[in-house]
């Protein structure tokens, strides 16, 4: 990737895609009081870039699927190839080899326990070459990052984002009935998932249905809950260079506090209540190894309730919220081939 500088102008785009990945350039630009191919021409110089994309994610809960956290411990000399066949797969997310080179940690996302006649994918990444050891911890609730990091939606004021901002329904409850997805259904938010800013053509081209099912569709599936978008863009960009893992050790009568604070916090990328050993999961981004000490000294000693906290800082993101961008995808498919994590 060329080396990616952002002026005010990007972070206010950047701010303003977060608000809404499918936002018009035009709109954008009315807001923030620049010319439209201005706006237009940052977007796709960023892109072009491999610095900043959109993609439309879908919420596990609101299709019945479970997403984990997991952590596995491998040999020194595997590391790498795991992390390429992990970041192949479709159903994987946020995968990150931890400073160290023993260890990596992903998201992935599967269908409920039951059986269906396939190896479990834990089963799989187990019997892989070079693994030693899983664990996995079934995500219960989001609590923190959901709506984007707010280390990067701070550009735009009030008035602006009020420009922005379209009136949307209230987010739809997760325990409500999950919605049926049609063929067509997965195929648009497949297309979205590589690019939340496709055109309605190629959306149109990619689920087989006309340009304005294909829009109303994306307004039925964003006020369900199923459909959300998301800003990837490497924090350090922003001046946050350093990327904390930490896992909380919380007692059930300290979860609501806990979480509410951590929701408030600006270093919180991402926050979740899972099963497991340790109840709360963290991805936390901050300015330096200094940074860091002060958050976990300061802030997160402050908070009653957490008994105990392990932290492992990341070496770096083979692969965040959506499917690896093609050029990428195509550098990584001349890595070594491995086998079970990758069927």
């Amino acid at each position: 990737m060329e080396s990616v500088t952002l002026d005010a102008l990007d972070r206010r785009l950047i701010h303003a895609l977060q608000l809404d990945g499918r936002l018009p350039f035009s709109r954008i630009a009315a807001a923030v009081g620049v010319p439209e191919r201005t706006v237009a021409r940052r977007y796709h110089r960023l892109r072009s870039r491999l610095a900043l994309r959109v993609v439309g994610l879908v919420d596990g809960r609101r299709t019945g699927m479970l997403d984990w956290v997991v952590r596995v411990r491998c040999a020194p000399e595997a590391g790498e190839t795991l992390a390429v066949l992990l970041a192949r797969r479709e159903d994987t997310s946020w995968i990150a080899p931890l400073v160290g080179g023993t260890e990596l940690t992903c998201m992935i996302r599967t269908p409920p326990p039951g059986d269906d006649g396939r190896r479990p994918f834990f089963e799989q990444l187990a019997r892989t070459a070079g693994v030693r050891e899983v664990g996995a911890a079934c995500v219960l609730r989001p609590v923190a990052g959901v709506g984007g990091w707010a280390g990067r939606m701070d550009a735009l004021g009030e008035a602006e984002q009020s420009l922005l901002l379209p009136p949307r329904p209230a987010p739809a409850d997760p325990t409500e009935a999950v919605p049926v997805l049609s063929p067509a259904d997965s195929a648009l938010l497949r297309a979205l998932s590589q690019d939340g800013r496709a055109d309605l053509g190629r959306l149109a081209s990619a689920s087989g249905c006309s340009e304005s099912t294909v829009r109303r569709r994306i307004g039925q599936l964003r006020d369900s809950g199923v459909l959300a978008f998301e800003v990837e863009i490497d924090p350090a960009l922003f001046g946050y260079p350093i990327e904390a893992l930490l896992w909380l050790d919380v007692p059930p009568a300290g979860l609501r506090a806990v979480a509410e604070a951590l929701a408030g916090h600006q270093q919180v990328a991402f926050a979740a209540l899972t099963t497991g050993p340790s109840s709360v999961f963290v991805m936390v981004e901050c300015r330096s190894v200094s940074g860091l000490h002060a958050y976990v000294t300061d802030e997160l000693a402050a908070l009653h309730g957490i008994t105990r906290i392990e932290s492992a800082v990341t070496q770096r993101r083979t692969k965040r919220a959506g499917p690896l961008p093609a050029p990428l995808a195509e550098k990584r498919a001349g890595a070594p081939s491995g086998r079970a994590a990758a069927q």
